[in-house]
């Protein structure tokens, strides 16, 4: 179904006791307040250990029934320096527990080192490896390059050829990408200012609102996925809720 969905990184940060979270929800209720606030949550915590089946489990219990989780994948699968050589770490981590998820796994979020350069016969190597579903469901993936090297059209066809979505970003740290290559988009805006409660000006968030209704109608499922992450991240919950109230 065509959608936007906005969200943040996880939902364990001890600013967010003070800037998110209500006094009377213990730490153990986090998860379901987040996720009553927002409509999707980036685990990253899958990108430095292996979750279990019950944790994936868990957390498709204790979130909404529309709702929609995206996973940062293994550090082990994307931190190498031959991509090509990364199948056993894939393979782990797809049948770590994902199914556990059901409806609620969205996409996958491979994001490559700061220093990984953009290598066309390596690269494809890698897309090649990531399968394209896991059991009857069908896998979105995505690639977080942040090396200015991708900026070129010769990845940009790489992507598209194998649908791979591409991280957009406002970061001033990575390479801004403003072009769709997979059939989803998916940004994680980095930008946000502590000075600002809702981390962007109202100005900003409207401009972001936009441009996720204008990736709605250009990307070809229809879906699209904005995270506020990093950056001023006590922000993030409210850059979100913000955000998808414009929406």
């Amino acid at each position: 179904m065509a959608q936007i969905r906005v969200g943040i990184g996880g939902w364990e940060f001890a600013p967010w006791r003070e800037t998110f979270y209500p006094k009377d929800v213990p730490i153990r209720k986090q998860l379901e307040y987040a996720s009553q606030q927002v409509t999707s949550i980036e685990i990253n915590g899958t990108f430095y250990r292996t979750a279990k089946p019950e944790h994936f489990a868990s957390w498709a219990e204790k979130t909404p029934d529309d709702f929609v989780f995206a996973l940062k994948a293994t550090r082990y699968a994307t931190n190498r320096k031959v991509l090509a050589e990364a199948g056993e770490s894939i393979e782990r981590f797809i049948n770590s527990g994902l199914s556990e998820l059901g409806d609620k796994l969205g996409p996958i979020l491979w994001q490559l080192a700061n220093t990984k350069q953009f290598d066309p016969d390596d690269l494809e190597a890698f897309f090649k490896l990531l399968p394209a579903r896991l059991g009857k469901r069908k896998l979105q993936h995505v690639l977080d390059a942040r090396h200015d090297s991708f900026l070129n059209d010769d990845y940009l066809k790489l992507a598209r050829k194998y649908k791979i979505a591409t991280v957009i970003t406002d970061s001033p740290k990575f390479p801004h990408f403003d072009a769709i290559t997979g059939e989803f988009v998916y940004a994680r805006l980095m930008d946000a200012h502590s000075d600002i409660p809702t981390g962007y000006t109202t100005p900003a968030l409207k401009k972001w609102a936009r441009q996720a209704q204008e990736w709605q109608q250009q990307a070809k499922s229809g879906q699209v996925y904005v995270y506020f992450i990093n950056g001023a991240k006590e922000r993030a919950p409210a850059a979100a809720q913000h955000l998808l109230g414009l929406l």
